[in-house]
């Protein structure tokens, strides 16, 4: 694949649209796919959403729990298409590429909802469980209550965690939601039993420390509001994320072990029934999301899906060499095109 040109799409059907699209040229002084990932997160942006209004919601998704939301609506909401965003593992709604997507996505007149998940930024005491890449319901169970409001043209769009789940919602919907317009991802974790294996090995200890030890963190709060709920007897000896999913996230959700959950909790599963205009977006260089994940006949060989998969770009970064009048932030920068039908 030659860079400066449209990367390549599995979906052939599509061809024609993605060409649309502009290519990611990766930023060469970080083109190694972990300053890829690492980079982005830290470089200055300022304060993305000055000056856009806001309103703070909370969608009842069961009846103990809550999550929340922040609104950025346009004048006239109901006339404008909706992006519902959702972060990663261990991010929250004011995750920077969060920022830099509503951000954008408002100054083109779109709607944009910036969605917690359960017990992330700071609403551990909304829900009694943790979260985990299973519960998909609870994006449902929103786009439902928007959908009910006469709130049409509605866009999932979610980041690695929240992109596997959102494309569960998505093909757990099928075409039972006429409000859903679409589905954007980023290196979703499709198999989470193929990621947790890459996240890990060796190479990727700087991203298996800085999760496990935000997860540990995590349900330590969590205990706090419910003593006696939650036994962290050896939590510090817990060495792995696979051993803390085994001993704290799949119990939670209802899951028999770590294996179950990460078999049970993957959009692998219902890829095939995925009826609504999606694309998915990933790396071939992503250092914990095996591209080889994508390369499989629900991906492929289902027509409402696209795949855009440039060579470089790591775990959700694909920070480019500055083009025009555009930021380095390429993906943010197409997931707006995508949504406003340029793309």
């Amino acid at each position: 694949m030659t860079e400066g040109k449209c990367q390549r799409t599995v979906n052939h059907a599509r061809d024609a649209e993605a060409m649309e699209l502009p290519a990611f040229v990766p930023a060469r002084p970080i083109r190694n796919h972990h300053l890829m990932t690492v980079v982005p997160r830290y470089w200055s942006r300022g304060p993305l959403l000055a000056g856009i209004p806001v309103e703070r919601r909370l969608f009842r998704t069961e009846p103990d729990t809550q999550i929340v939301g922040f609104c950025h609506w346009q004048d006239n909401r109901w006339s404008a298409q909706t992006m519902l965003l959702l972060h990663g593992l261990e991010g929250c709604c004011d995750s920077h590429y969060m920022h830099g997507i509503a951000a954008k996505a408002y100054k083109a007149g779109l709607n944009v909802v910036r969605l917690n998940q359960r017990t992330c930024g700071g609403t551990e005491h909304l829900s009694p469980t943790l979260y985990n890449s299973g519960l998909s319901a609870d994006y449902r169970s929103v786009l439902q209550e928007l959908a009910a409001e006469q709130m049409h043209r509605i866009w999932l769009v979610g980041y690695s965690m929240g992109g596997n789940l959102l494309l569960k919602a998505t093909g757990e919907l099928g075409r039972s939601q006429p409000a859903l317009a679409g589905t954007v991802v980023v290196c979703p974790n499709i198999d989470p039993t193929l990621c947790v294996r890459e996240l890990e090995r060796p190479a990727n200890w700087l991203y298996h420390r800085h999760f496990l030890t935000r997860l540990k963190a995590r349900v330590q709060r969590k205990a706090s509001l419910s003593p006696g709920r939650w036994d962290l007897k050896g939590l510090r000896a817990i060495t792995r994320i696979s051993e803390f999913d085994d001993r704290y996230t799949a119990p939670d959700g209802g899951y028999r072990d770590a294996a179950d959950y990460y078999d049970r909790s993957g959009a692998r599963h219902v890829l095939h029934s995925i009826a609504v205009p999606t694309t998915i977006i990933t790396a071939q260089d992503d250092p914990f999301i095996p591209y080889s994940m994508f390369l499989t006949p629900s991906v492929q060989q289902n027509p409402s899906i696209r795949l855009l998969a440039p060579t470089h770009g790591g775990h959700c970064g694909f920070f480019q060499t500055r083009r025009n009048e555009e930021d380095r932030y390429w993906v943010e920068n197409r997931i707006v095109e995508i949504v406003r039908g340029r793309g």
